[in-house]
């Protein structure tokens, strides 16, 4: 009998084939995409008329920004899977999206820094927009934190899942906090009503850096899954063997204070 592509999707044996035989043609294509970018950004794309050449941070800080966010999207997604049909896949998908979904969030504070000192004078203010990324990236260190905290595997499965939910009411924050309130940080320039007010020479570029941190993110996320499946199997394995040498390994009979082994008569 065939088995159903649910059953198919579930099975860690078969993401680790068709993902072994993805990954190195993923890795390669997200090079080459950022290869391209990154000409485009420092040999093709025009200094800004008001920002002059520190708008080239902006192809590094708004692919990390949105991969932060992606990120915890899929980590969201994930959860519910894990808590509702309790996918085996679920649970390795969202452990493994935390630290690179962490790391792009770190990026994106990083570079708004660096981006901020020459714009507003400050490497760093309370705005709306940059406060809920970093709400954002203490949410997944403390995901990350919870993970390593509780032992049990499924224990830390639900109760990740859970503050991954609860923290999910950040995501619309992050997104309209620029419409919501007066901030600093500009409104969206991409994404919105009426088309983007990007030039084409700067947004053409900015969509390529877009898709190659896409492209690499995925990579470094099904890569992660795989190292977390083996991970998963080496300790049932080391549990496996331990157990069955507790059954193989002799038992020793207490005695008694005399030296003599119990029910032996004297």
């Amino acid at each position: 009998m065939t088995p159903s592509l649910w059953t198919r999707l579930s099975n860690p044996s078969h993401f680790m084939r068709w993902s072994g035989a993805i990954v190195p043609w993923l890795a390669t294509l997200s090079l080459a995409v950022l290869a391209v970018g990154l000409y485009q950004t420092f040999f093709v794309v025009p200094p800004d008329y008001q920002q002059g050449e520190t708008v080239r941070i902006m192809y590094i800080h708004v692919p990390a920004a949105w991969l932060g966010v992606f990120f915890y999207g899929a980590m969201s997604v994930s959860a519910i899977g894990t808590l509702v049909w309790r996918h085996p896949l679920a649970d390795v998908a969202q452990r493994a999206a935390a630290p690179v979904g962490a790391a792009f969030t770190l990026i994106c504070l990083v570079t708004g820094s660096l981006w901020g000192k020459p714009m507003w004078g400050t490497y760093w203010v309370w705005d709306a927009r940059l406060t809920s990324m970093l709400v954002l990236f203490l949410i997944y260190c403390g995901i990350i934190a919870l993970w390593r905290t509780l032992e049990d595997p499924n224990r830390a499965a639900r109760a990740v899942a859970i503050l991954t939910l609860v923290g999910a009411v950040n995501l619309p924050i992050i997104k309209f906090s620029v419409n919501w309130w007066s901030t600093l940080h500009q409104p969206a320039s991409i994404l919105r009503m009426g088309g983007s007010t990007i030039d084409p020479s700067m947004l053409y570029p900015l969509l390529v850096m877009i898709a190659a941190a896409t492209l690499g993110g995925t990579t470094l996320h099904l890569y992660t899954m795989r190292t977390e499946i083996m991970r998963r199997r080496v300790r049932t394995l080391t549990i496996r063997e331990a157990e069955r040498l507790d059954r193989t390994q002799p038992r020793i009979t207490p005695q008694p204070s005399g030296g003599l082994p119990v029910g032996q008569p004297v």
